[in-house]
């Protein structure tokens, strides 16, 4: 017997309010917050008074109908959202309809000849690139499409991983971990605090074939072992909350990539690895948002 889900939709004018809502989403017991950037112009029922700018965006998440009806989970939703002084829609999702939605919504994406990302009923890259990557996205975050994503797999290129440990913070589909192991790596340990990204991750990992990565559910960034290169494509405020496990994770002399930021947040994330001994050496804008390169 299928399960059903309840999907809840809304829009965001910025990445701050997104955050405090993913929170308090999250402690309701939602899952699988799947955010894209919201284009100029576009207005989902949500009076964001013409000021979408940076970090505005749309989002999707998830929880069991069953559970959304047992615990009463409609009043609560209406007092956050109505505390934000935003709207969201209400849908009803079967789970054997997850194939067609995301299908009919996701695109091949390639960063220039280095990697390309597709779904398995798309056709091969043409012109070719160096290292393909099929995905299954579903309810997790990490197909290509958004800047924070693409930024990483461009510092990635420049990035040795031959014969390096790698540990992958915040997963999503598990697509950083499947790169990483494609450039080379010997072992890489990917986790996630999501159910639904563990899941999506395991699914990813075996339809590339991969055979290094390891998957774990987790509740913060530390870990019993050390790491060459740290990947942590999440948000600011989870890298704040966890910048001295993912320092404690990273071995001596080791690398360490923070993205899910905006610009803005550049020079507070490279001040606060600072104070952990962190050394920038590099950052990749895009689109408003920016990936960061440290070692040590």
């Amino acid at each position: 017997m299928s399960k059903e889900y309840i999907q809840i939709a809304f829009d965001f004018s910025n990445q701050d309010q997104f955050e405090l809502l993913v929170a308090e989403l999250s402690e309701l017991g939602f899952e699988g917050f799947n955010e894209e950037a919201l284009e100029e112009g576009r207005n989902d029922g949500v009076d964001l008074s013409g000021r979408l700018g940076i970090g505005a965006g749309h989002c999707k998440t998830f929880m069991l109908a069953d559970q959304f009806e047992a615990e009463s989970v409609q009043n609560e939703l209406d007092i956050i959202f109505n505390q934000y002084h935003l709207t969201y829609s209400k849908s009803v999702i079967k789970e054997q309809n997850w194939n067609a939605i995301w299908e009919s919504n996701f695109d091949p994406v390639r960063v220039g000849d280095f990697v390309g990302i597709r779904a398995h009923f798309h056709p091969d890259f043409e012109p070719a690139v160096e290292y393909d990557i099929k995905i299954t996205p579903k309810m997790s975050f990490g197909t290509g499409h958004h800047p924070t994503t693409f930024s990483v797999m461009q510092l990635m290129q420049r990035l040795d991983f031959k014969g390096k440990t790698v540990y992958d913070f915040g997963t999503g589909t598990g697509i950083l971990a499947i790169l990483a192991e494609k450039l080379g790596a010997k072992k890489v340990h990917a986790v996630d605090n999501d159910d639904w990204c563990i899941e999506n991750a395991l699914e990813n990992i075996q339809n590339n074939a991969s055979k290094v990565i390891t998957i774990e559910k987790v509740a913060s960034a530390l870990q019993k072992d050390q790491y060459d290169i740290v990947l942590a494509n999440v948000n600011r405020h989870i890298i704040e909350a966890n910048m001295e496990e993912l320092t404690l994770t990273s071995k001596p002399g080791g690398i360490l990539v923070l993205s899910g930021l905006l610009i803005e947040d550049q020079l507070d994330m490279i001040e606060l690895a600072g104070s952990k001994s962190w050394i920038f050496q590099e950052a990749q804008p895009l689109d408003g948002w920016v990936s960061l390169l440290f070692n040590r």
